[in-house]
């Protein structure tokens, strides 16, 4: 139905005054019919405005109070209300009947066709009591406290007193067929449904205010040296410069212990006869593979270098091993039988 203007009457908190009738220039039968019996004394209704003044005369009386709906609302909040095993006991201790009763304000008959219904100050203040001492009490409750909890059930209460103040129910004129004597009347036609459905609309929850958004915290960025999720809580290892493979003498031991305890090993060895691998296959292949024999070759002496190892921080070069070695030395001359000293000499390094 569109919005018109209503009086002033229909204001909130303004008084009452005789309702605003605007009727067509031909009167409908209905309500000619409904007129005629309604008035104790009988009255000429033959033109627009004999019905005019008698419908005026009929809805300003003091009586002609509306009985919209009625609805059944508890006596106390929830935590107080009576337990019994007969529902038919805790209906009557515990609910009462509150009639919804309103007053005509306006009567369109011309362009919209409605009849508008302003709730008087008896009922407005029984649904404000309700509001205040038993609803507000009950959706309290049932809601978590904040800081701004009680401030903010103070505003849902003034605003309900805002909102039944300016409640207007607003229907079809044919409504008006439900008058009786007095200018007392009902609702016909299941319009006390829409009236109680509107009357509970009004009380609106108590919202507490939204959970904070937390801000996903952002994964600390992988260093250059990890290896990828699946290996993180293994210790990075730094990574060695890139050198020729014919530089590097692999799984020998470490040259700094062994040439600081033995410093003329080298000494009497010729570089023809040592025989490096040029390139070195990987850092796993044992010194003296060219050399294979069963008693020099056993695993205790040679083994892979574990990960978890250091790198070796310098290695000779060979030029460095040119000087050190001379024509005379052999395999007497390098030591193998001292290799159980550098066996455990380089368990030790390890």
């Amino acid at each position: 139905m569109p919005m018109t203007l209503l009086p002033a009457s229909a204001a909130a908190f303004a008084p009452r005054s005789p309702p605003n009738i605007v009727l067509n220039t031909k009167v409908d039968p209905w309500l000619t019919a409904t007129l005629k019996r309604i008035n104790r004394i009988k009255r000429p209704l033959n033109s627009v405005p004999q019905h005019y003044r008698c419908l005026t005369e009929t809805l300003s009386s003091s009586a002609a109070i509306w009985t919209l709906c009625s609805i059944m609302l508890p006596k106390a909040p929830d935590s107080e209300l009576r337990k019994d095993s007969n529902p038919l006991i805790e209906a009557l201790f515990n609910y009462q009947l509150v009639h919804v009763e309103a007053y005509v304000v306006h009567v369109d008959m011309v362009s919209q066709n409605e009849v508008a219904f302003k709730l008087t100050p008896e009922t407005i203040e029984s649904l404000v009591e309700y509001h205040k001492d038993i609803y507000s009490a009950d959706t309290s409750a049932s809601t978590w406290n904040w800081s701004e909890k009680e401030v903010q059930l103070k505003k849902l209460q003034e605003d309900f007193v805002q909102a039944a103040n300016k409640f207007v129910y607003r229907t079809n004129a044919i409504a008006l067929e439900g008058l009786e004597e007095d200018g007392a009347g009902e609702l016909l036609s299941g319009g006390s449904e829409e009236v109680k459905s509107a009357i509970m609309g009004l009380f609106l929850p108590l919202l507490p205010p939204p959970p904070r958004v937390v801000e996903p915290v952002a994964p600390a960025p992988l260093l250059p040296s990890s290896t990828g999720a699946e290996n993180w809580w293994q210790p990075s290892q730094p990574q060695a410069a890139p050198m020729d493979s014919w530089r590097v003498v692999p799984s020998s031991p470490s040259t700094t212990s062994s040439m600081d305890s033995n410093p003329g090993m080298w000494a009497n060895m010729s570089l023809g006869e040592m025989q490096l691998p040029s390139p070195a296959p990987s850092y796993s292949q044992p010194y003296t593979q060219a050399y294979s024999t069963a008693s020099y070759t056993a695993p205790m002496y040679y083994s892979s270098p574990m990960s978890c190892a250091p790198i070796i921080p310098s290695l000779p070069l060979p030029s460095m091993l040119a000087q050190q070695c001379g024509s005379s030395t052999g395999f007497g001359g390098f030591g193998w039988d001292r290799y159980q000293e550098y066996t455990t000499q380089f368990a030790t390094t390890m």
